[in-house]
């Protein structure tokens, strides 16, 4: 697996495929599928996710970035 921030920015139309919240991990499953998840959810199933990953981009250090 692969964890890489240089594909393409979540942005807020990007929603979460459980919750339909804002997504800010997109995961690359092996098959070549690609799933969208919400922090809340991401954190839940992350192991699951993590054995099945080609490729994860988490963003959600974004929580805890203050924008002015």
């Amino acid at each position: 697996m692969t964890t890489t921030l240089a594909a393409t920015p979540l942005t807020a139309s990007d929603r979460c495929d459980r919750c339909n919240a804002q997504a800010y991990v997109r995961v690359v499953l092996n098959a070549g599928s690609e799933l969208l998840f919400c922090a809340h959810h991401y954190s839940k199933f992350s192991a699951v996710l993590r054995a099945s990953a080609r490729e994860i981009q988490d963003e959600t250090y974004r929580l805890s970035v203050k924008e002015f």
